[in-house]
């Protein structure tokens, strides 16, 4: 089920139903129960009334000629000109305690012997009809009085109760059922005012909605969308940054390789012919490296996913820079890494610093004389860490330190795509610091990733240094 307003019609209807069901039954049962008790009052007030009558104090040929009246004027009743269906439903018979029949209705039924028992009974005529008696002893006056009524007058006055509650209840419940059908739709208007809205839009259009007047149920959805269209637009601005980045950066590089390519089908002798070809495979290197520049600072934007592990941060460090130690080594250069935690547990992005660390090395590489030092230093305070590359180059200009950031700036190094430093930049800032730049005396620079620890250690049960 699917539809909003059906679901919530069932369930209410359902809930409804049921409540009237329940309270039918029990106002059926409480009927029947004072109903009871009402007849039951009234035999026992007829047998009294009747005992009263029968204790009159008449001569014994009298109190047979009462005994005659009594049957003769019970036995003349006609319901059909001036008396009730419910008289011939309704019986009386008087015994005296020797089993003698005093008086007798037409309509009792016939009892083979004078009731043995006082008080209410239920009893059965011969399969015919169902009876409630009672039995009142007169010891005093010789007298057992019989009163009975049959159980169909009570089960038709509760049939009328039933049929006078059930059938109104029945309507209202019809009643009811559009009613609340009727609101429903009218306390929904808003959601289908908004999913209107979103029919109507253009589909580029990442505009935040704003439906006013916003019920507070709907806020947090308007929200969620919003958000959502936000992270899309990113995601499309990303996009539209890194082919118009790609685009500029691949334009020079593809027609210098288109120039070599030409040199080497013009070459008029085998040296020119591999000298074109050396040129070829290093533009073919460069723009190899742009490429791979390229695709990890679109990973590394701001707003992309942090897939974050627990790790030992010293090890990651080590392991990276044993990676490059061969790579160091053949450009005749030292490298040394300095800490002094023996292992340092956080949860981070191993794969953002491992990338870090490599463009902090290779520039370091690229500006460092012959036979010249980098050290690697990991320093770890209470509330950070700092990951230093430090070499023994020319250092900077302070006119050029904030331009060193930008994309695609490369400073006297043709090897280089100018993309290094930004991609230190944006892991720093996807880890929450910062990248600083600081020239050494005398002469040389340092670059310190700054980072943060609230981020990445948020489980106080396992101690950050071991």
């Amino acid at each position: 089920m699917t539809s909003i307003r059906r679901r919530t019609l069932t369930i209410i209807l359902g809930l409804v139903i049921a409540g009237l069901l329940i309270l039918t039954m029990v106002n059926v049962h409480d009927s029947n129960h004072e109903i009871a008790e009402v007849y039951d009052a009234q035999l026992a007030t007829n047998a009294r009334l009747l005992q009263g009558v029968m204790r009159m104090p008449l001569a014994r040929q009298e109190h047979a000629q009462l005994y005659q009246a009594f049957n003769q004027a019970l036995g003349q009743a006609d319901p059909k000109v001036d008396g009730h269906p419910y008289e011939s439903k309704i019986a009386f018979q008087v015994w005296d305690l020797q089993g003698n029949l005093l008086v007798h209705t037409p309509s009792a039924p016939t009892l083979t012997h004078a009731p043995q028992y006082t008080g209410f009974s239920d009893i059965d005529d011969l399969g015919k009809h169902q009876w409630r008696t009672f039995v009142l002893k007169d010891e005093q006056h010789n007298l057992l009085i019989w009163v009975g009524e049959r159980d169909d007058v009570r089960s038709d006055l509760v049939n009328r109760i039933v049929r006078h509650t059930v059938l109104p209840n029945l309507m209202g419940s019809l009643l009811l059922m559009a009613a609340i059908w009727l609101a429903i739709g009218w306390g929904l208007k808003p959601l289908a005012n908004l999913a209107t809205i979103l029919r109507g839009r253009h589909p580029g259009s990442l505009e935040p909605l704003q439906l006013a007047p916003l019920p507070s149920e709907l806020e947090p959805m308007q929200a969620a969308l919003n958000r959502l269209l936000g992270q899309i637009q990113d995601v499309l601005s990303r996009e539209r940054r890194f082919i118009a980045d790609a685009a500029h950066e691949m334009r020079t590089p593809l027609a210098v390789l288109r120039v070599h390519a030409q040199n080497v089908l013009e070459a008029h002798n085998e040296a020119q012919r591999r000298e074109s070809l050396n040129y070829l495979i290093v533009g073919v290197d460069r723009t190899t490296r742009l490429v791979n520049q390229l695709l990890t600072i679109a990973r590394l934007e701001p707003n992309a996913g942090l897939p974050t592990t627990r790790t030992d941060l010293v090890k990651t460090v080590r392991d990276s820079l044993v990676q490059l130690t061969p790579w160091v080594l053949s450009r005749g250069l030292e490298l040394s890494f300095e800490c002094s935690e023996q292992a340092y547990v956080l949860k981070t992005d191993v794969s953002a610093i491992d990338i870090a660390l490599q463009n902090l090395v290779t520039n370091a590489v690229n500006f460092s004389p012959s036979g010249g030092q980098i050290t690697i230093t990991l320093q770890f305070s209470a509330k950070r860490f700092q990951l230093a590359v430090t070499d023994q180059g020319p250092g900077i200009d302070e006119a050029e330190r904030e331009r060193l950031f930008e994309r695609f700036y490369s400073r006297a190094n043709d090897q280089g795509v100018g993309l290094g430093l930004t991609i230190v930049q944006a892991v720093a800032v996807r880890l929450g610091g910062e990248i600083r730049l600081e020239n050494i005396s005398p002469h040389g620079l340092r670059a310190v990733m700054d980072i943060p620890l609230a981020a990445h250690n948020d489980d106080p049960a396992t101690p950050a240094i071991i």
